[in-house]
């Protein structure tokens, strides 16, 4: 079913307010009054077909206190709290790659915070295991598009260049040094997708601890490239509940991930969209009359009531 939408103003309802199973609910009244437009997103549980995945730790002198340090002689170390989040995140992305692996790097190393240190391709066994200790050198600044260009140029890595798909996510805690130079390249790589002469990718970035700079992750989010393609998600940890949230924008509406099932109806119980026929997509996108409060999702005998402002 192919409903109108704009994107640009779109809101979105807060995590705390959104029942599960959506992990993203986005609303939008249009102009003429005439509907309520939903798109509301339930997570995948499934590889990727042809997915390549792609994790990269920022490794500026800002994250020393979490990595941590090890013993040297009579001094005790510290904890490395980078390692239980980062086997974790890169466990769970080799689970969705088709060929069960993640590239794993740190990013804005090195002077200025330029270089970046590849780790590995690791499968979902190799991730759940790995040490993740600090850098090699920390970065004196924080520059990201070596990092994206790594994933994204085919210079480097011609097989993720090459993938049907790639998802690649950003961990940061503090302010991006190079965001002109990011935003004009994201910009022509949108403009390549957009016109079929590159594969589609997603970028995330996950900003973490109390540096980070919000209005940057939401420049990001909200990247208008002249084009449909919606390459960036932001999310701050703080505010993640699973690791599920990641792929919120992945899904689309030929994802099916329940057959034969499935029907929305709205708060007057009239049954606005019928899956039974198509099986319920991850991607659900349509119209409620004007001002809608609440929409249900009926589907394997559960019965879903979300409530809309």
């Amino acid at each position: 079913m192919t409903v109108e939408i704009d994107r640009t103003q779109m809101k979105e309802l807060s995590r705390a307010d959104t029942v599960e199973p959506f992990t993203k609910v986005n609303y939008w009244d249009k102009p003429d009054g005439s509907a309520r437009v939903i798109q509301a997103f339930i997570p995948m549980e499934k590889p990727i077909e042809g997915a390549k995945m792609g994790l990269a730790i920022d490794g500026s002198g800002s994250m020393q206190n979490l990595f941590g340090r090890p013993p040297r002689g009579i001094i005790p170390g510290t904890p490395n709290h980078v390692q239980p989040v980062a086997r974790l995140m890169s466990a769970y992305l080799a689970k969705k790659a088709e060929d069960g692996r993640v590239t794993t790097l740190y990013w804005a190393t090195g002077p200025g915070g330029q270089d970046i240190q590849v780790l590995g391709d690791l499968t979902v066994a190799e991730a759940e295991k790995h040490d993740f200790p600090p850098p090699d050198n920390y970065g004196t600044g924080t520059q990201l598009l070596p990092a994206l260009q790594h994933f994204t140029d085919g210079k480097q890595r011609k097989d993720l260049y090459d993938a049907i798909w790639g998802m690649y996510v950003f961990i940061s805690d503090g302010a991006i040094q190079d965001m002109d130079a990011v935003m004009q390249y994201c910009t022509k790589l949108a403009e390549d997708i957009d016109v079929g002469r590159r594969r589609d990718l997603k970028l995330v970035i996950i900003g973490l601890g109390d540096e980070v700079d919000e209005d940057q992750l939401d420049a990001l989010d909200d990247l208008e490239t002249g084009t449909e393609v919606d390459l960036w998600d932001a999310k701050l940890a703080a505010e993640m509940q699973d690791l599920s949230e990641l792929f919120t924008e992945v899904v689309d509406e030929g994802t099916i991930i329940i057959p034969g099932d499935g029907i929305i109806k709205d708060a007057s119980g009239n049954v606005v969209v019928d899956y039974r026929d198509t099986g319920l997509p991850a991607l659900l996108r349509f119209a409620l009359p004007p001002r809608s409060k609440s929409f249900t999702l009926e589907f394997g005998g559960n019965v879903i009531t979300q409530s809309l402002p």
